[in-house]
């Protein structure tokens, strides 16, 4: 197996995560500014290895599967430090929708995978929204403190609010998009009980 630059980029990626974690408890004043800057070098190398993949057409099997599992690693484990340093009902519901759609819908394309129609439940552009969202407000949540005189903790949680609203539509959407072999599998699942009763 070869690994292109854009693999390459998703494995830095993941090593980042128990950098973050690290960085994140260290009893400093800078930490909350080293996380940020860590889960913002983690986001830029997200949108680089997709360009660069892209734009020289460095494609791999291995990495169309290991950059969306980076992602959801980073994420979650954004969400799960967050709500353990702010544990409030709104910032646990908000972690579990985002946490929660990520399960199902990997679940879901998965299953459209073995059928064969893995393109009807590709990325659509409020995925793409949905996750640019996502990432400005963990930034903003990570860094936690004022800035220039912006409440930059409450905008993260408005954000995040935002985001998990978006994953509940873009969960929605592949799941409609999903929906005919959905159906098409119970028939066929039903039809078979049927006829076994004969």
């Amino acid at each position: 197996m070869t690994l292109t630059v854009p693999t390459w980029l998703t494995l830095a990626r993941i090593a980042l995560i128990p950098v973050l974690v690290g960085v994140y408890y260290l009893d400093h004043r800078w930490t909350n500014i080293a996380a940020t800057a860590v889960f913002v070098l983690a986001s830029i190398t997200d949108w680089l290895d997709g360009w660069i993949a892209r734009r020289y057409q460095q494609f791999s099997k291995f990495g169309a599967f290991l950059d969306p599992v980076a992602d959801k690693l980073m994420v979650s484990t954004a969400l799960v430090i967050t709500v353990q340093h702010h544990h409030t009902v709104w910032m646990a519901l908000w972690a579990s929708v985002i946490i929660g759609r990520e399960i199902a819908v990997s679940a879901l394309r998965e299953w459209m995978a073995e059928l064969g129609m893995r393109a009807k439940v590709a990325v659509a552009m409020v995925g793409k929204v949905k996750t640019t969202v996502q990432m400005i407000a963990l930034g903003f949540l990570l860094y936690r403190e004022p800035l220039l005189g912006i409440p930059v903790f409450q905008v993260g949680e408005w954000l995040l609010a935002g985001a998990a609203m978006l994953t509940l539509w873009s969960g929605f959407e592949y799941v409609r998009a999903a929906w005919p072999a959905l159906a098409a599998d119970d028939e066929k699942n039903g039809a078979g009980s049927v006829d076994s009763l004969k």
